[in-house]
């Protein structure tokens, strides 16, 4: 029987894809057996469980930092009890194929599975490598990228540009039954979205702002754990929803919203590449990370797919300007994407992992 391992986690942006690929690999291989490697607390551990027919592995993992702190040494041990953990579970299960969508839990268990001789295939979603993947490159028998631009920096000819994977269930969304459920009225709506954890300066640029834009728009705003405005104003007011974060209501919130506000993590935007939805980009400035959302962000300037606001730039003036604007020429946006080549992978990966099995 086809038994077929997945790993990745941390953020919701290393598990979603896995989920799309998960998803379509049970459907069209209803008998094959698929696990997936995971960290004991992780985000990946909840959205996984919503998958009945997948079998979850929890392994210990440690953050690995570019940086000095204390928390090195901790996390150090952790990281060999997670190699230790991966070896054991490589070892019981044998799979025939391992997938990674990275993350720091996901380097154990590429690790254990290149030992073994285990076809990888690991997903790359940013511009350049993060961190896990390039520790992970020389164990990986592929690397898939979602940028073309990123085949380039994969060492060993291992690149291979097949897109991002997509979950399906994003273009089934419902706008009526979400203005229905939501109490909004006409008026255009916004999504905001500041990742899995949230993004205090993208909650601050909205709530600051409200006024003037619920004159304008109805606001879907995922705020992100323990992030929710208890401020009467924001409470009462019918143009503005907040929730730390949704999943099943998703796919209607995307249909009802013509832009969308959000940093900039390569699988989120390709995602709303993917639905032609017009986006406000505002990347994690360099001061919070390596750069990678500002070269996702630059990326998709160019090619006219979205508008972008620096961090370090947002004022009451320049905020709600950039809105408008982008709703103002959201036709613009909506034009180039529907141009845009390679978004969806899943299918290309999904051949490429079945190729590996017995």
């Amino acid at each position: 029987m086809a038994k077929i391992l997945f790993t990745g986690g941390g953020t919701a942006g290393h598990v979603t894809p896995n989920v799309a690929l998960i998803n379509r690999l049970h459907a069209e291989l209803p008998d094959a057996e698929i696990h997936y490697a995971g960290s004991i607390n992780g985000i990946e551990k909840d959205i996984i469980a919503k998958l009945p027919f997948v079998e979850y592995h929890a392994i210990h993992s440690g953050k690995l930092r570019r940086y000095f702190s204390l928390e090195n040494v901790k996390d150090a041990f952790r990281v060999l009890k997670g190699m230790g953990d991966a070896r054991k579970l490589v070892k019981k299960l044998k799979p025939d194929v391992l997938f990674s969508k990275g993350g720091y839990v996901s380097v154990p268990v590429v690790r254990a599975c290149g030992k073994r001789k285990i076809p990888v295939l690991s997903h790359e979603s940013d511009i350049t490598p993060g961190l896990a993947n390039k520790m992970s490159a020389r164990y990986a028998t592929n690397v898939c990228t979602t940028f073309p631009d990123t085949v380039d920096k994969i060492p060993k000819n291992k690149g291979i540009h097949t897109g991002t994977p997509i979950r399906r269930e994003l273009f089934a969304g419902d706008a009526d039954k979400a203005r229905a459920e939501l109490g909004f009225d006409s008026k255009p709506v916004i999504l905001v979205m500041g990742g899995s954890i949230g993004a205090a300066s993208i909650n601050t640029a909205v709530r600051d702002n409200l006024k003037a834009l619920t004159a304008r728009f109805n606001i879907i705003h995922l705020c992100g754990k323990g992030k929710l405005s208890e401020e009467p104003a924001h409470v009462a007011d019918p143009s503005y929803r907040q929730f730390e974060f949704v999943s099943d209501p998703l796919p209607d919130y995307l249909a009802l919203a013509e832009l969308i506000i959000s940093r900039a993590g390569a699988n989120a935007i390709h995602e709303f590449l993917a639905l032609k939805k017009p986006m406000l980009l505002i990347p994690l400035p360099l001061s919070a990370s390596r750069g990678d959302q500002i070269l996702n962000a630059e990326s998709f300037r160019k090619r006219g797919f979205a508008a972008v606001l620096e961090e370090e730039k947002i004022t009451p003036e320049s905020f709600v300007s950039a809105v408008n604007d982008l709703y103002d020429g959201r036709e613009t946006y909506i034009d180039a994407m529907a141009h845009a080549d390679s978004i969806d992978g899943t299918a290309k990966i999904c051949e490429m992992i079945k190729s590996y099995l017995k």
